[in-house]
Order: C-alpha cells, then sequence, then structure tokens
C-alpha cells in the first residue's frame, strides 16, 4: 500500500508494479534503455537492442516513429555536447622538432635555464624535469606547455645531457638561444 510523502510522492510500492522490478541494460553502452538516446553512440545502441531485445526496441521505438512522420522535413536532431564523452585525438601540426636552450637572470647573481621544445620529440616534459632536477641536484619544473625551468645556470652542461639522455634529439636540432628575459 502507497502513503502519500511531504511533496505528493508516493512512499511505498506502487499500484500497478510487480516487484522486483527488472531493468534492462544496454549491451553496447551499459546503460538502462532508456538512457541509450544519450549516449554518443546511439545508432550502435538501436543495432543491439534490435539484434537482442526486439520486444524492448518495439516498445521503446513506437513514439519515435510517430514523431518522424510528423515532423518529415524538420528530423529531430539529437544535441551534443562537449565533455569527456569521447575523446578525439588530437591531429598533429607539422611542428618544427627543434629544443631551445636559454638563460634568464634570477636576481643579481642567481640564474634560470629554461628549456623548451622538447615535447615536439614526444618526451614527457614532467619526468624530464625530475630526470634534470636530480641530475644537476637542483630545482626543476614544468612551467608552460613546452617549457621546464631549472634553477641555476646548467645550459652547458645541460646540452651534452640532452643528446645522450634523448638519442632521438640530434645535436644539430638544439638551439642556444643565449641570455634571455623571461615572460
Amino acid at each position: 500500500m502507497a502513503s502519500e510523502g511531504g511533496h505528493g510522492l508516493l512512499i511505498g510500492p506502487q499500484p500497478g508494479s510487480t516487484y522486483p522490478l527488472s531493468v534492462f541494460y544496454c549491451g553496447e553502452c551499459r546503460l538502462p534503455l532508456e538512457y541509450c538516446e544519450y549516449h554518443p553512440n546511439y545508432e550502435k545502441c538501436k543495432e543491439w537492442l534490435k539484434k537482442n531485445l526486439p520486444d524492448e526496441f518495439e516498445k521503446l521505438h513506437v513514439g519515435e516513429e510517430v514523431e518522424e512522420e510528423g515532423d518529415a522535413d524538420d528530423k529531430k536532431k539529437r544535441q551534443t555536447r562537449g565533455g569527456k564523452g569521447q575523446m578525439k585525438a588530437k591531429k598533429k601540426q607539422a611542428v618544427e622538432q627543434k629544443v631551445c636552450l636559454s638563460r634568464a637572470p634570477r636576481g643579481k647573481k642567481k640564474s634560470l635555464t629554461v628549456v623548451t621544445g622538447l615535447r615536439t620529440f614526444d618526451i614527457d616534459l614532467k619526468v624530464a624535469s625530475k630526470f634534470f632536477g636530480t641530475r644537476f641536484a637542483c630545482g626543476s619544473s614544468v612551467t608552460g606547455d613546452d617549457e621546464i625551468v631549472i634553477q641555476g645556470d646548467v645550459k652547458d652542461d645541460l646540452w651534452d645531457v640532452i643528446i645522450d639522455k634523448y638519442p632521438e634529439i640530434d645535436e644539430d636540432l638544439i638551439e642556444d638561444l643565449g641570455d634571455q628575459k623571461r615572460s
């Protein structure tokens, strides 16, 4: 027996329902069948449902066919939103592969070494930063999209270390920009 709760909602077993409830889940998107239409691969869900649960497919798509007949010109467009539903691989643009080393002043006598361009060689900047910090016994961090800052003037030693550590980087692909003010 259902009793009425606070906001007019029924609490307890609902009249006309058989318990326990059986909920069917889609084999494609793993959602309940009623929510397949919100999944990015709705067409694949429809194919799976038609093949594996034809009775449920007919129940869900009876109302949809009536709508399509009435709106032949204006088909209902599904709203697509951004998000993490399906991540598309970014196309790699043809970027010039070059590693740039520069020194930036920090105060009166101290300086920083800035390394840019390692990402164009598909090198993990976080790992490279950790390696440089332990190799030169100093602080090192990833500060920009493709920038590693190393504390101290280690530009000359870094040249040799990069060539030894990363064989895909040729000596000709490393450029020394000299002293530059950091922006």
